[in-house]
């Protein structure tokens, strides 16, 4: 019997073999079917990542029992993971329900504040052999309700990151090097100069978020300097709602989700098979 992992040694393999693992935000039991079957069938590893208000919306134990029952149906390696959650709380109770993996985003307290809050999440997470992901530094943009204005986003610094994963004990570190969630105005500047020097002091697995909308030439030189872990989300919201509009609009007389719902599915399995394939991941299991 399979069953959901932590993102320890899928991100330590990625790292060692310099690709990425694509971690897919999801919504309901649609999107998990599709990123699930896609990346069976793509040979990938897989994250499934749940942001603070889809918890809320879906349920945890919803989401928890439909996250064994994919490990259960396919052998590739598969972990749910908690994206930008900031209540610790929260996340312990989302351990307890049997996560075991979990961003704690304190980016936007002073650097000490965001250290103290993160070892908490440290101490407890290990307990349960779950990996815990944090950010240094701060994406432009919205995530959930998280909302980072441009005069209030900031690069992450390496020697500070040193000194942040030494005192935090985290497993993978999120880094700012000029991504954003949502869309951009514009093509994105990133600073890989930033990322090469991070990558050469850090020894931990990199995490890039934001990367929707993000040229594929960009992921792939930042998965060449050393991510390992790469967050999509507005990338699949988009072509999934645009199919499902474009099915009413040639039936607008159709009240069956699960037709509706295929067209979207099946619009989003499209755009996850080529994110797998710029992440490297394809044939790694």
């Amino acid at each position: 019997m399979h069953t959901i992992l932590s993102t320890k040694q899928m991100l330590l393999n990625a790292q060692k073999d310099h690709y990425a693992v694509p971690a897919f935000n999801i919504h309901n039991m649609e999107t998990i079917q599709v990123v699930v079957e896609v990346a069976s069938k793509m040979r990938s590893p897989l994250i499934i990542a749940a942001t603070p208000s889809t918890v809320a919306y879906a349920n945890c134990d919803y989401l928890m029992a439909m996250g064994v029952t994919a490990a259960r149906q396919t052998d590739i390696p598969i972990a749910l993971h908690l994206d930008h959650h900031e209540s610790i709380l929260d996340i312990k109770a989302d351990i307890d329900a049997g996560f075991r993996s979990v961003m704690i985003d304190a980016s936007r307290e002073v650097f000490e504040k965001n250290i103290k809050l993160v070892k908490k999440v440290v101490a407890y997470a290990h307990r349960y052999d779950t990996t815990v992901e944090a950010e240094l530094g701060k994406l432009v943009g919205q995530e959930d309700d998280l909302i980072v204005s441009d005069k209030d986003s900031s690069y992450t610094d390496p020697e500070t990151a040193v000194q942040f994963v030494e005192a935090t004990g985290i497993d993978s570190l999120a880094v700012a090097i000029g991504t954003a969630h949502g869309l951009y105005k514009g093509t994105p500047k990133l600073d890989f100069e930033r990322l090469k020097r991070i990558r050469g002091v850090v020894e931990i697995p990199l995490v890039l978020h934001g990367a929707s909308d993000v040229p594929d030439d960009f992921v792939q030189k930042a998965i060449s300097l050393g991510i390992c872990k790469v967050n999509v989300a507005t990338d699949l919201k988009i072509p999934f709602s645009n199919a499902v509009k474009k099915f009413f609009l040639e039936n607008p007389t159709a009240n069956d989700p699960r037709k509706y719902m295929t067209a979207g599915k099946e619009a989003m399995a499209d755009i996850t098979a080529h994110k797998i394939k710029i992440c490297g991941s394809a044939n790694r299991y």
